[in-house]
């Protein structure tokens, strides 16, 4: 059997899609939710559900029993991540889980991203727990940026501080299915692999080619640091999650959301989906 955690979110409702594609029988996927409410469909396709949440061990150990693969999405809760990350390793491993598949972030473990130091942690906390892995170091979510594409239209702009740096952004979709892969084929543990895109981009080329595509002008504004924070701010965004957000765009700018590995595509079979690709699929949703 192969659990699935957070299997409520976008990713992990994804990468189920993508298990039951392979030919995966329902029956065989576990959904471990904290809201086992949220997945009554998957449910209802014959998935199994069981609750548990990354703070409650014994409902980790519960939900793992009989479980032979675990995809192990990471927590989204920054700053409570290490302390929940354990509980999962610890009843992946008190359940005799053969296999734990992470969701890492690009370059862990050596990204200066703040972003980047929870899951450096986790990746330690796995590597010395003794189970089996493989660590799925995520690009960023294309998502990150096409979700912006309604506002971005709206003012004629969108807003960074990430100066000229490239990003391998990659859609959720994509991460899902390689994920789908390294669960259901042979010869991936112990691996790390780097996931992203295969044309990185810079935030001027984003909108650039947003505003091809939409026939609108969109410009890319650059701003420092703290002028960057206070524009989230203005948005409604929480200034610790402005600061977060914006010091992630440095990492950009460093250099360290690049991916030039060639992983994902390896992984899908297939090259991964573009940046013009996934601005043309957010227009068509709008």
């Amino acid at each position: 059997m192969i659990a699935v955690t957070g299997a409520s979110g976008h990713l992990g409702r994804l990468a189920i899609e993508a298990l039951l594609a392979r030919g995966v029988p329902a029956g065989e996927i576990v959904a471990v939710v904290r809201t086992p409410e949220k997945v009554a469909d998957l449910a209802g396709r014959g998935v199994q559900v069981r609750r548990a949440a990354y703070e409650a061990p014994d409902a980790l150990r519960a939900a793992f029993r009989g479980v032979d693969k675990v995809y192990f999405i990471s927590g989204s809760e920054v700053g409570q991540r290490i302390p929940q990350h354990r509980n999962v390793i610890e009843a992946a491993k008190a359940s005799g889980v053969g296999l734990v598949v992470y969701t890492s972030a690009p370059h862990a473990d050596t990204a200066e991203y703040r972003l980047a130091e929870e899951h450096r942690e986790t990746e330690r906390m796995i590597r010395e727990s003794g189970v089996p892995y493989v660590i799925l170091r995520n690009g960023w979510y294309m998502e990150n940026y096409t979700r912006q594409i309604a506002e971005a239209l709206e003012h004629g702009g969108i807003f960074g501080c990430a100066g000229e740096g490239r990003v391998s952004a990659a859609t959720r979709a994509d991460l899902a299915e390689a994920a789908a892969v390294v669960l259901t084929t042979p010869g991936h543990e112990g691996k790390t692999y780097e996931l992203g895109g295969d044309e990185a981009f810079t935030m001027a080329e984003f909108a650039a080619e947003l505003s091809r595509q939409a026939d609108d002008e969109v410009v890319y504004k650059d701003f420092p640091f703290d002028d960057y924070v206070k524009v989230l701010v203005s948005y409604g965004v929480p200034e610790p999650f402005a600061r977060l957000l914006a010091d992630s765009d440095l990492g950009v700018g460093r250099g360290e959301l690049y991916i030039d590995t060639g992983d994902l595509s390896r992984l899908l079979g297939r090259p991964a989906t573009t940046m013009k690709e996934a601005i043309a699929a957010a227009l068509r949703s709008e």
